[in-house]
């Protein structure tokens, strides 16, 4: 079973028309029973979520608790440094001893975008400031959360996150992180490296630092005659490949958005040891 239960406070969303009330509260572990199918089911279908990009965060809770179960896996405790995993890496390669079990309490902040990238900056961190206050110990910002989705918009917004003080977006999650203690894994915004252009999503833990950094390795590319065509990779370049990171919060696998759909991934972080999955 899960080694913890998780509480998720849903903040605004930009696709409902007022603040949802429901808090949504309990353990994984009871539907770990269920047929094999709960695996592919959670990875792979979620219709009544899509509306946000946020909808894997709890579907992924389930799949890894089915995971563990099926690998037979179990949580060992450790007080070791947490370590971090910023590029891909062989399943072989030797992971640390799991982070202690623990109850985490998760918000997942659904942002309205605007073209004006000062104010969205502010929106996200109002809303990381909203559920600190909330007594959230694990924030999670959405896809691309400070420009609006288009072709034309990555490239103006695009910040080089490499480069000290020179990105406004990462440094208000890095500062919001140390100002509330709060892990926060920072939705994604449009990173510029050279010429390419990635989908990239960081993780700061409860002093500022910076943990992980994971850019979408599979991209969304879409053609529905008559209903919608949108190719990503027009525009962005496919990840290096996976990332695992340890937090305060456990240790998590990171996904974006599509790549929820690929449950080789999920597997991938299962057998380095992932406690929760995380598809911003």
């Amino acid at each position: 079973a899960l080694p913890f239960r998780m509480s998720v406070v849903v903040l605004p969303s930009s696709n409902l028309s007022q603040r949802p009330t429901r808090v949504v509260t309990g353990a994984a572990s009871p539907l770990v029973g269920r047929s094999r199918r709960l695996i592919r089911c959670s990875m792979l279908t979620t219709p009544a979520v899509c509306r946000s990009f946020l909808a894997g965060a709890s579907l992924a809770t389930t799949t890894t608790a089915a995971l563990l179960r099926r690998s037979g896996r179990r949580n060992v405790a450790s007080t070791r440094t947490p370590t971090m995993k910023t590029s891909a890496t062989s399943a072989a390669e030797a992971y640390a001893p799991l982070p202690p079990a623990k109850q985490v309490k998760a918000a997942l902040c659904q942002l309205s975008v605007g073209a004006d990238k000062d104010a969205n900056i502010r929106t996200a961190r109002a809303a990381i400031e909203e559920a600190a206050k909330g007594g959230a110990q694990l924030v999670v910002l959405p896809e691309m959360w400070n420009c609006p989705y288009s072709h034309d918009s990555f490239p103006v917004y695009a910040e080089d996150l490499d480069s000290d003080g020179s990105s406004p977006s990462t440094a208000m999650l890095a500062e919001a992180a140390k100002a509330h203690g709060v892990t926060i894994v920072g939705g994604t915004v449009p990173e510029r490296r050279g010429e390419k252009l990635y989908n990239t999503c960081c993780v700061y833990g409860t002093q500022g630092e910076q943990l992980a950094r994971y850019s979408k390795t599979h991209l969304f590319d879409i053609d529905i005659p008559g209903k919608i065509t949108f190719f990503e990779s027009e525009s962005l370049t496919p990840g290096e490949g996976p990332v695992v990171v340890d937090t305060e919060c456990g240790r998590l696998g990171l996904g974006i958005c599509y790549d929820i759909r690929f449950p080789e991934l999920a597997q991938m972080y299962t057998q380095r040891g992932a406690q929760l999955l995380l598809y911003p």
